[in-house]
């Protein structure tokens, strides 16, 4: 037993030396998570820089209807998703999606290639994103009459676009918009649109906030391929050291009674005492943090079910295919609203629809072939989400607020920023996994699918790493004063645990070598052990 418990604190008192400094960082940097969040464009952010599409059917040149623009770029067969706006190089083009051929049932490719890019003036195919091109796609992004756009070349990757999404749109081109917010933006190698913006303020943020948090300094460079492995084992040794520390802070607590010096904690040193203390009080939440840290790396695909995929064709009726006479984009651009900043083409729940999206706000749903307003008959999108599965259907909710698992966070957090519409629809799966789809019933689009790994995954991660329960979300600032709170207390553990460290390892590089058949090795005094 003596032993075993030498060991003990040998354990936390080296791994404390190699972690505590990880641990101050991920406390500090995580306050700064609650405000200030990784850089990305979402898409209420994207449509309020697009340029109104009523400026591109104002000048003489006509635009070509979709089915023009499909043929003149040599285009044919059915589509996953096509799109017109003045998105790449400050012109109107369409940006198309083929569908994919594997079928319904199989896999789907865990990302989605970039879309083709046609000029909807002249029919001619994106080539080829040059130094230009970009910089005309973040002159009409930055909406100024002259902006002094600083074009910084191209990168593969850098502090700020370690994205797998950017995958297919690499190598980014850079500029600097030259605005008051020191405003840069990234954009698309192969699309021209920018895919990313970070104001100078969220890049300082950053480096303090997410950046470091999520160890980014390992990515983008030689320890890439290593990265996943660098944070899993360090989120495990760090649940050692908490683990072991609680023994140890627990063993060396007096319950009852006191030490000599009149106090329940053995240790005289400022820093030691307060290790101690901070450690007990503090050591719930620090395994909670570190635990659900490392669940939020899925490690080993644990929560990866091998769930049955969507048959997403089998709701839609098939991929979409543009209606014979479908109505022209002045006849829907007509109908929609003045800022419609861009036409969507989709088909949802069995109907060839048109998404007319603004800047704020629901897209208008227009019929593809007569561009009046698409209304559906009652329960019709529920009828046709119950072809996704070849399971029967338990029931369908309509949510009208959001629960434990639909629900909205702030765009700049690590979930927030996606469209989370409501109502919406739950429908419930009697299949081997659980699984709930949520869609939108003013469009007839797909929202996201749960099963019950990733509910599973929900409560290891976001609830107990970011506290994402409604009745605190919804109760702020009690959410921040808690957070903040539990937060400062695991960096002042973490801060004397990096000056005991920093000590300790002092004091072994001073020391006089020793003969290894002495038998000091392994010696430990536990007083002033932590």
């Amino acid at each position: 037993m003596p032993h075993a418990k030498r060991w003990l604190y040998l354990v936390h008192r080296w791994l404390g030396v190699l972690l505590c400094a990880f641990f101050a960082m991920w406390f500090l940097s995580g306050v700064v998570m609650m405000y200030v969040g990784y850089p990305k464009l979402t898409q209420a952010e994207r449509l309020a820089h697009l340029p109104p599409l009523r400026s591109a059917i104002a000048g003489p040149e006509r635009l070509l209807e979709p089915a023009e623009a499909l043929q003149h770029a040599g285009l044919a067969g059915p589509l996953q998703d096509l799109r017109l706006a003045m998105a790449s190089g400050g012109r109107a083009v369409y940006l198309v999606a083929p569908a994919a051929q594997t079928g319904d049932t199989a896999p789907r490719p865990r990302r989605a290639p970039a879309p083709a890019v046609i000029d909807a003036l002249t029919g001619e195919r994106l080539q080829r994103v040059d130094a230009a091109h970009a910089t005309a796609s973040a002159r009409a992004f930055a909406q100024e009459a002259d902006p002094s756009i600083d074009y910084q070349g191209t990168i593969d990757e850098d502090a700020f676009t370690h994205s797998r999404a950017l995958d297919v749109h690499r190598p980014l081109h850079r500029l600097h918009l030259g605005d008051s917010a020191g405003t840069v933006v990234y954009v698309s190698g192969t699309t021209g649109e920018v895919v990313r913006d970070a104001p100078l303020q969220e890049r300082a943020w950053n480096y303090a906030g997410a950046w470091i948090h999520w160890l980014y300094p390992f990515r983008g460079n030689v320890f890439n391929d290593y990265w996943t492995d660098i944070v899993n084992w360090l989120s495990i040794a760090g649940i050692v050291l908490t683990v072991t520390g609680t023994v140890v802070g627990v063993m060396r607590w007096r319950f009852k009674g006191r030490y000599k010096t009149g106090s329940r904690t053995p240790y005289r040193g400022f820093m030691m005492r307060w290790h101690h203390v901070f450690g007990l009080v503090f050591a719930v939440i620090t395994f909670t943090w570190i635990f659900s840290g490392l669940m939020s790396m899925n490690p080993w695909k644990i929560f990866d079910s091998g769930a049955t995929p969507l048959r997403q064709q089998a709701m839609n009726g098939g991929p979409l295919v543009l209606p014979a006479q479908a109505a022209t984009v002045q006849a829907l651009l007509s109908v929609g609203s003045p800022n419609t900043r861009e036409l969507r083409w989709v088909r949802n729940a069995a109907h060839t629809l048109v998404l007319a999206h603004g800047p704020i706000g629901a897209p208008a749903v227009l019929d593809a072939t007569t561009a009046t307003a698409h209304t559906w008959t009652p329960g019709a999108v529920a009828e046709a989400a119950a072809r996704l599965l070849p399971y029967a259907v338990v029931r369908t909710d309509t949510l009208t607020a959001y629960d434990l698992h639909y629900y909205d966070r702030a765009a700049h957090t690590m979930t927030g920023g996606v469209d989370k519409p409501l109502p919406a629809l739950r429908v419930v799966f009697d299949d081997p996994n659980a699984t709930w789809v949520h869609i939108d019933p003013h469009t007839g689009a797909i929202l996201g699918r749960t099963d019950s790994y990733r509910r599973t995954s929900r409560w290891l991660f976001a609830m107990l790493h970011s506290w994402d329960w409604l009745p605190l979300l919804e109760r702020r600032p009690l959410w921040d004063v808690l957070l903040i709170l539990l937060s400062l207390g695991g960096a002042v553990m973490s801060v004397t645990g990096v000056v005991i460290g920093w000590r300790r390892l002092g004091a072994k590089l001073r020391m006089p070598a020793r003969s290894t058949g002495s038998g000091q090795g392994l010696r430990v005094n536990t007083r002033d052990t932590a």
